[in-house]
């Protein structure tokens, strides 16, 4: 039965066309021609590696402790699946690092990670998995532990069907969340909440578009072309897809309500979870020329809306926040404080058209990150602190200044993150705020790690 109306088909095969018809990007390929790509080193990379250690590890020719770095590291050095994120590796870790008994573990990941025979051992594994990971979950708390070691549910269904694509790559998708994401977008599908039926559908549904793109296309598509073109309409969950065209977000200026906000959409309903005053950052960050008369008619200017606007960002994240730079004299331009979690991030606002380098303010980013940190310390308990510059993008001339920042000051880590990467970890946290937390498991793993984070890197560790 077709689990698509007449007018969702419609919609999904317009989104199919915006792809194969999209432009080539700044490295001269299409996102088709870079699909294609990526496909082939996806399938290189199973046959000659995923597929055979997956093998060795259910006939228990090496242990889980190897197979599970094994993973690990073929999946750092292959940027294909955004298998690192907290529902790849980090669920696996958390599924090891918990469980007391090591080979009721091994038996149980056997069990789950064998390619099912069938749809219906399909359903019962990801219920039996996810039964095992929150049995986990439990004992781990009962013990005496923090929730934020612990496994969770919500993961199976990724963490599954990445092994079973591996077995049988034409008939396991993997359940990607920027898939699902994009699905509900475009009102293709609404998830129930059932992990074991809400992978089934997802798989139906895949199944139904690659027939139904192959038609409207005269192209033929299989599993992996359909999850392109969802990639493509809503982001792709791994670093490999950077540079594919996505459109330009719209100007917005200072949002209404009423019947003025109504006739203004055009189209088609807003699907973006983002409110607009985070929306814009990425054009505010880039001094777009559009802004700056906008910004004055505001009675503001672009780089004290940019400060502002992040500010409420953090804010919608769920930090404690404060504006401090505003007039303030030589300080960071605002805090934000996740007090449960024990870190602070001091972050400054830079508004560059063509992106920012480190080198041109790294003696007052030290004096002054250096007498905020030591005040932080004194009068909160705060185990890490990180810096933060958000702007457009970055040169490449930043290490050394991070280097000297971190042996001279009190803070962890030197985060340079991308206006686009900002707004990526708001939408991650407003479209499932239970799963994204602002711990270690979640928003904080972000800034743990110096250098540039885009936005490609933070949906590759939060899907």
């Amino acid at each position: 039965m077709a689990l698509l109306n007449e007018q969702q088909k419609q919609r999904a095969v317009e989104v199919m066309q915006e792809y194969l018809s999209a432009p080539t990007s700044g490295d001269g390929k299409t996102p088709v021609a870079e699909s294609t790509e990526l496909d082939e080193r996806r399938v290189s990379l199973i046959e000659g590696d995923l597929k055979p250690l997956h093998a060795v590890y259910l006939n228990g020719d090496i242990a889980l402790a190897e197979f599970k770095s094994k993973v690990d590291g073929l999946n750092k050095r292959n940027e294909l699946w955004g298998f690192k994120g907290i529902k790849g590796q980090m669920f696996f870790n958390m599924v090891v690092n918990v469980a007391d008994d090591a080979d009721e573990c091994d038996q149980e990941l056997k069990a789950a990670l064998a390619v099912p025979a069938n749809e219906q051992i399909a359903s019962s594994r990801i219920k039996t998995f996810a039964s095992y990971a929150k049995r986990l979950g439990e004992q781990w708390v009962e013990a005496g532990n923090t929730r934020h070691g612990t496994p969770k549910l919500g993961s199976a269904p990724f963490f599954l069907s990445y092994f079973w694509q591996i077995a049988e790559r034409d008939v396991w998708p993997v359940y990607y969340t920027a898939s699902v994401q994009t699905m509900t977008d475009l009102n293709l599908w609404q998830p129930a909440g059932d992990l074991a039926e809400d992978y089934l559908t997802f798989k139906h549904i895949h199944e139904e578009l690659a027939v139904l793109f192959t038609e409207a296309s005269g192209q033929p598509f299989d599993l992996y072309k359909v999850e392109h073109v969802f990639w493509f309409q809503g982001g792709n969950p791994y670093e490999a897809a950077k540079g594919t065209v996505k459109p330009e977000m719209p100007v917005v200026v200072s949002p209404k309500s009423g019947p003025e906000t109504i006739s203004a959409i055009k189209g088609r309903l807003p699907e973006s979870y983002v409110p607009p005053i985070a929306a814009i950052l990425p054009q505010l960050a880039r001094h777009d020329e559009a802004l700056i008369e906008v910004a004055k008619r505001s009675g503001t200017t672009v780089e004290r809306a940019f400060e502002k606007y992040i500010d409420a960002a953090f804010t919608m994240l769920g930090y404690e926040t404060k504006l401090l730079g505003q007039g303030k004299g030589r300080v960071p331009d605002g805090l934000a404080v996740a007090l449960d979690d024990s870190y602070a991030i001091l972050w400054d606002a830079k508004v560059r058209t063509n992106g920012y380098s480190m080198g041109t303010d790294d003696r007052a980013i030290r004096e002054y990150i250096t007498t905020q940190s030591r005040e932080m310390k004194r009068r909160r308990s705060l185990r890490n602190i990180y810096y933060l510059v958000i702007s457009s993008g970055f040169a490449d001339d930043y290490d050394d200044t991070i280097r000297s920042i971190k042996m001279d000051t009190d803070v962890n880590e030197v985060g340079l993150v991308e206006a686009e990467a900002l707004v990526a970890i708001v939408d991650a946290k407003l479209r499932a705020p239970l799963q994204v937390t602002l711990g270690p498991d979640g928003v904080q793993r972000l800034f743990s790690v110096s250098g540039v984070l885009s936005a490609d890197a933070v949906r590759e560790s939060l899907i």
